[in-house]
C-alpha cells in the first residue's frame, strides 16, 4: 500500500507550529524535551520522555496512531496501536523544528533540573 493511501497519515498535513501546541497553549510545565507530529493532521506535541506527554496523548484522544519525529535529522514513523516503526515516509516540510530552537525547549521555559522531570 501506498503511503499516500494508509489510513492515519495525510502526506498533505502541515505541522501546527514548531513547538508543542499544548506546552504554548498553557497545558503543563511548559516546555519539552523532544517533538512529535501527528501525521494525520500535524498536531506538534511533545514526547514521552518529556513531562506532559502531549503527543502520544493527542494519538490516543484523536484515533491518529502515527506520530513523527519532529527533530532535526530524524525521518521516522512510530504507530502507537501496533507498535511498529517506519523509517523513509515523506511528511509535508518543515519535517522538524527549527534547528537553531534548542533542545529541551522552549528557552525559556526548561527548569535547571529539567532532567529530574523526565519520564
Amino acid at each position: 500500500m501506498a503511503p499516500d493511501q494508509i489510513p492515519g497519515i495525510d502526506l498533505a498535513a502541515a505541522p501546527s507550529g514548531a513547538g508543542c501546541a499544548d506546552c504554548l497553549a498553557g497545558e503543563g510545565p511548559g516546555w519539552w524535551l523532544h517533538l512529535r507530529r501527528c501525521a494525520a493532521c500535524g498536531h506538534i506535541g511533545c514526547c514521552d520522555s518529556s513531562p506532559s506527554q502531549h503527543g502520544t496523548k493527542h494519538a490516543r484522544e484523536a484515533g491518529h496512531p502515527f506520530l513523527a519525529s519532529f527533530e532535526p535529522g530524524e525521518n521516522w514513523l512510530w504507530n502507537i496501536e501496533t507498535e511498529e516503526y517506519y523509517e523513509g515516509l515523506e511528511l509535508l516540510p518543515p519535517t522538524s523544528h527549527p534547528v537553531d530552537q534548542p533542545t529541551p525547549g522552549p528557552r525559556d521555559k526548561v527548569p535547571s533540573d529539567w532532567e529530574q522531570q523526565l519520564h
